[in-house]
């Protein structure tokens, strides 16, 4: 009896490309790394990391934490103390586009 077996997985060329690069300069294999998740999912009884959707950007009003408003709130308040600000005909401009 042989003392590895096979996962097959078809995945995008260039995300492979990709995290292959990433891989090497790791100097990890992608046998090793399946190896090492399957390790942990075993460990763990689940997946070792957290799935979830993307955030919505930009966030509703209603959805925000007042966390998250203040946050944003400090942000516009940073960036017009630095300058990064638009006129109202910039702003139309880009509404038109999206």
């Amino acid at each position: 009896m042989p003392n590895t077996a096979a996962v097959y997985a078809r995945i995008d060329p260039q995300l492979k490309k990709d995290v292959e690069v990433i891989l090497s300069q790791l100097n990890v294999s992608p046998s090793s790394l399946i190896q090492m998740l399957y390790g942990q999912i075993k460990l763990t009884k689940g997946i070792p990391f957290e799935i979830k959707l993307p955030r919505k950007e930009p966030l509703f009003l209603d959805e925000m934490t007042d966390e998250q408003l203040a946050e944003e709130i400090n942000k516009g308040i940073k960036d017009a103390q630095e300058g990064r600000v638009y006129t109202l005909e910039e702003v139309n401009e880009m509404l038109k586009k999206v």
